[in-house]
């Protein structure tokens, strides 16, 4: 590493190597459990869709089916493949008669296993055949079109309407914008089923369903014709719902995908047993789907002072990159969250940030990192927040982020009006323009103010990570380490979702994706590839 702030070596790999450790720790405790999401997205990639009468999403449905009746912990595939060599019938086909209450899944009788597996391996290859063709139409996109270069400027639509939201999308490319991101409607995080269909009312976001994935992607798709550039797509998979969320996103050639457990255990209080699981079955999708995944260590400055709380930023990033290669996320899909949000009061605060971008991207070279616009200090003064904008651009630029998040000037005041981001790219635009090789040619003194608080901030890190990696992220999250902010590993949503796999429990969407990936076996929970005692119960309490 040429380091332009003199990062000591020693002590990143360190914290690396402290990082690893925690991560095996968290691969150790959610190898043996399955969540309900989980087995609602196997079905989902091996293809069911849909909802019954009531407006139930089928695979919950069909999980919910085995679920009530203490059958989960076997995986949700077991059960339908079964079924489909049983019947002849297909998985649509199945779910819709069980969802009508005419077939009933654990009154047939078992085939054996190894004709279970084989047909399994068939129709998860024919899933993974589908997210592949998918992937190759961005690639073929991209080589056709091309794409604007980094920072890729990202911004947002939120009307709570997808046909609006359609609207200023396609004004925002036009504009410049390279990636554009659908925010979620509020609360969604926290349903345990996906909305189906097409939706035009949402509050402060729009609602994430495969079908407002299809309607947005095919719009960026005429528009990056029409521009002679690709245009990349943004939305959400964090939740009680990521990996469903995650294989939708694969399936409709979504390129960027917010993915964070940590996110969603400190900000929406869902379980971290439940979420670090999914979240691991998530990554797995989107490594294998090209996605770039978003990480939410930006929030952490929004509850907890930027200046003191750098350090869990960076520690958050460590722990968040070995969870990812874990799931097989290559460097090159880590978008890393990171956020310009000192008081812009602060005297040298400028010089604090641009320490903080560069450490970022000198420690984590190959990641397209998401650089996050001031939104605490925002006041209301839009003429002073375009200013502070314009220095995070200078940031961004200075320190080649991969992913930069514009800021609106009338953040505080609104949902940005299609004005007001045109305002934010022309900004951009300008500013990238005229640094876009700033970087090349400074360097810094030794014994300055950002080289000293680079170093300061991976000191304190390594030192978190130290404490961490003795008790283990768990723990860590109990005491309220990151973002000042406690979870308990039994509180939260979601826990209840949340299953110790039997001894005999298969998912051949795992598997193949796995072996596609270069990921070891789980080696447990199936007979297909190994045995292990298992209860097969419920997770209620601590594991």
């Amino acid at each position: 590493m040429n380091s332009k702030l003199y990062l000591d070596e020693e002590e990143i790999a360190e914290a690396r190597t402290l990082a690893a450790a925690i991560a095996d720790g968290v691969a150790a405790f959610i190898v043996d459990k399955t969540t309900v999401a989980v087995e609602r997205t196997v079905l989902r990639l091996l293809s069911l869709d849909g909802v019954d009468a009531d407006g139930v999403p089928l695979p919950n449905v069909v999980v919910d089916h085995i679920h009530e009746r203490g059958q989960l912990q076997r995986g949700i595939a077991r059960w339908v493949i079964n079924a489909m060599l049983q019947t002849g019938l297909g998985i649509q086909a199945i779910g819709e008669a069980v969802a009508a209450g005419e077939l009933d899944l654990l009154a047939l009788p078992p085939r054996p296993d190894a004709e279970i597996f084989a047909r399994g391996r068939e129709e998860a290859q024919i899933a993974l055949e589908r997210i592949k063709r998918r992937q190759e139409e961005r690639d073929h996109a991209l080589s056709r079109l091309g794409e604007g270069p980094q920072p890729y400027i990202y911004v947002i639509v939120a009307t709570g309407n997808i046909y609006e939201d359609v609207v200023q999308a396609r004004a925002a490319a036009r504009q410049g914008a390279d990636i554009i991101a659908v925010i979620r409607s509020t609360g969604q995080s926290l349903i345990d089923y996906v909305p189906y269909g097409a939706t035009t009312e949402g509050f402060g976001g729009t609602y994430a369903t495969q079908e407002n994935f299809r309607i947005m992607r095919a719009a960026l798709d005429e528009a990056g014709e029409e521009i002679g550039r690709y245009i990349r797509l943004c939305n959400y998979c964090s939740g009680l719902c990521m990996p469903e969320i995650a294989a939708m996103g694969a399936l409709e050639r979504l390129d960027v995908m917010l993915n964070d457990a940590l996110y969603g255990i400190l900000f929406r209080d869902i379980n971290m047993q439940r979420t670090l699981i999914d979240q691991n079955f998530s990554r797995m999708i989107n490594s294998y789907a090209g996605v770039i995944i978003n990480t939410g260590e930006d929030n952490y400055l929004t509850t907890a002072d930027a200046v003191e709380a750098a350090h869990t930023v960076l520690a958050s990033q460590f722990v968040n990159e070995q969870l990812a290669l874990r799931s097989g996320l290559p460097p090159a899909q880590m978008g890393l969250g990171h956020a310009f949000e000192m008081d812009p009061m602060l005297e040298d605060g400028f010089l604090l940030e641009w320490a903080q971008a560069l450490m970022a991207r000198e420690i984590f070279p190959d990641a397209p990192l998401k650089y996050m616009p001031p939104t605490k200090h925002m006041t209301g003064n839009i003429f002073r927040g375009h200013v502070q904008d314009a220095l995070f651009n200078l940031v961004g630029m200075a320190t080649g982020q991969g992913i930069q998040l514009l800021g609106m000037m009338t953040e505080a005041i609104h949902t940005p009006l299609i004005h007001d981001r045109q305002l934010a790219i022309e900004s951009a635009r300008y500013i990238f323009n005229n640094a876009r090789h700033l970087r090349d040619e400074l360097e810094f003194r030794r014994d300055g103010k950002m080289v000293e608080r680079a170093r300061e901030v991976v000191h304190e890190a390594r030192g978190l990570l130290r404490e961490i990696a003795a008790k283990g992220l768990f723990s860590a999250l109990e005491e309220g380490r990151f973002a000042d902010v406690k979870r308990s590993l039994t509180g939260g949503k979601g826990l209840k979702g949340v299953l110790v796999r039997a001894d005999d429990y298969y998912n051949p969407i795992e598997s193949a994706l796995r072996s596609a990936l270069g990921l070891p076996s789980a080696n447990v929970g199936s007979r297909e590839s190994g045995s292990r005692e298992s209860e097969g119960r419920e997770v209620g309490g601590h594991a």
